[in-house]
């Protein structure tokens, strides 16, 4: 069974969406919440954490940047999709930074969300097209000139999709000492050093398909 916790300020938006996910087998909404303080107080009256937050990011108290934040401070197991009408460029990348696994308009249609939902569930990240295009869109320019070989960005994209060392040994077969050669010349040659910063860098450059 998968637990979701919900946190939004709008009434029908959480009514909706908790029924749509309810609908899903396999999904159970164990809270829902119309503020950040309130989301908390659920969050820890829980007996066991929930697999996924859905956030919006406009709410009365806080906004869901600092929500997202302090979850991966408090509560780093627990995946983050980000839910919102609209978003900033500083925005997006203040929750890339964070590390969050996925951003959906909540004008999205439902598949869409069913999908971010489940490839996020499975290990990988989702970004709707439109926040993917925003990233892109303000990269930073040096970093697009970086040559990487071909099988530095099969370890990029297998690293994004959460895979571990071992599990990209047997997948590409090299040694895991390799791999893990391989992934410090990449931080070195982008000068960044660590795995958020490989996933922006990554949805920039377009080697994550999304």
């Amino acid at each position: 069974m998968v637990d979701i916790i919900l946190v939004d300020d709008h009434d029908l938006f959480r009514m909706g969406t908790t029924m749509v996910l309810g609908s899903v087998p396999g999904y159970n909404v164990v809270a829902q919440a119309a503020t950040g303080t309130q989301f908390f107080e659920k969050l820890g009256s829980l007996e066991k954490e929930p697999d996924i937050a859905l956030l919006d990011i406009v709410l009365p108290d806080m906004s869901g940047i600092e929500i997202a934040k302090r979850l991966r401070e408090e509560h780093p197991d627990i995946l983050i999709l980000m839910l919102s009408a609209e978003a900033s460029e500083s925005t997006i990348l203040s929750l890339t930074d964070i590390g969050v696994e996925g951003f959906v308009s909540k004008n999205a249609p439902t598949d869409e969300l069913l999908s971010a939902i489940s490839t996020i569930l499975e290990g990988g990240r989702y970004f709707a097209k439109d926040i993917a295009r925003l990233i892109r869109d303000v990269c930073n320019a040096s970093e697009l000139h970086v040559e990487l070989s071909e099988r530095e960005e099969t370890i990029i994209r297998l690293c994004c999709e959460g895979k571990r060392a071992k599990d990209i040994s047997d997948e590409i077969g090299i040694s895991i000492r390799t791999v893990e050669s391989h992934k410090t010349n990449i931080f070195t040659k982008l000068g960044i050093n660590n795995n958020v910063a490989l996933v922006r860098y990554a949805i920039r450059r377009g080697i994550i398909q999304l």
